[in-house]
């Protein structure tokens, strides 16, 4: 059988799920005879692995949005989008996430929590939950789609407010600030958590994917980003801070 190059390349990303910079799933087969060919066949294992994949990503998935609008999913690492990821620089030896931009900016809010709000231990973050686990009308439900994290969940009981020092809180509308209104934090809600912090946009955000980029740069210059010189009482940043805060109270 013959296939059109752009369905290689697709089955290909299928199979791996994610690209990897500088190398290109199946690279060898571009080179060969076949391929140099006007038609060329398609190798059994691609088509092997590429049905593996679709298994797995069918045994996951659940076609149902969590309350943000982001699909939840039955397990993590287990070929979905959902996978352990690590936080550096902290105990956290990994959390639960959705990959790519949501994992930017969650691990991104983990980190300056550890460094700013308070240091964090092994333990104390949990990302994904099973759907089963969760309340799915509640914004806790967004775990299920690997689109949020509870800080210390224990500590901070639902319904209840006041748990972190003004000092803490400052930060807390700093990082918020930050992350220009991608993040919102459980304890803005009605029903407060203040252990809770979830991605408050649509999958096909490109706000996100801005936000996304401008943290990934920040990654590869020194003093920028989490664990960087900040001062969070500047007047910009307060203002910033002042009107996120204003914003998100308003959109509960």
């Amino acid at each position: 059988m013959t296939i059109a190059r752009r369905t290689f390349l697709r089955r290909a990303a299928v199979v791996t799920g994610t690209a990897v910079a500088g190398a290109l799933p199946f690279s060898q087969y571009l080179a060969s005879p076949a391929y140099a060919a006007q038609g060329w066949i398609e190798p059994k294992l691609i088509r092997d692995a590429a049905r593996r994949a679709r298994a797995r990503r069918k045994a996951v998935s659940t076609d149902v949005p969590s309350r943000n609008g982001w699909e939840m999913e039955k397990a993590t690492d287990q070929g979905g989008s959902i996978r352990t990821r690590p936080v550096p620089g902290t105990p956290i030896s990994g959390v639960a996430v959705r990959i790519g931009e949501v994992e930017t900016v969650l691990v991104h809010l983990i980190r300056r929590f550890h460094y700013e709000v308070d240091s964090l231990r092994k333990g104390d973050v949990t990302g994904w939950r099973s759907p089963g686990q969760v309340r799915k009308g509640l914004a806790e439900g967004n775990q299920a789609s690997g689109t949020a994290v509870q800080i210390r969940p224990g500590h901070y009981p639902h319904g209840v407010t006041g748990g972190f020092f003004p000092n803490q809180e400052l930060v807390i509308r700093d990082i918020l600030a930050e992350l220009d209104g991608v993040v919102r934090w459980g304890g803005d809600d009605a029903k407060a958590d203040e252990s809770l912090f979830y991605i408050d946009v649509r999958p096909d955000s490109r706000h996100l994917t801005q936000v996304a980029h401008k943290l990934q740069g920040w990654s590869e210059k020194p003093g920028k980003g989490a664990g960087g010189q900040i001062d969070i009482t500047s007047p910009h940043r307060r203002a910033a801070a002042r009107s996120r805060f204003l914003q998100q109270r308003t959109t509960t």
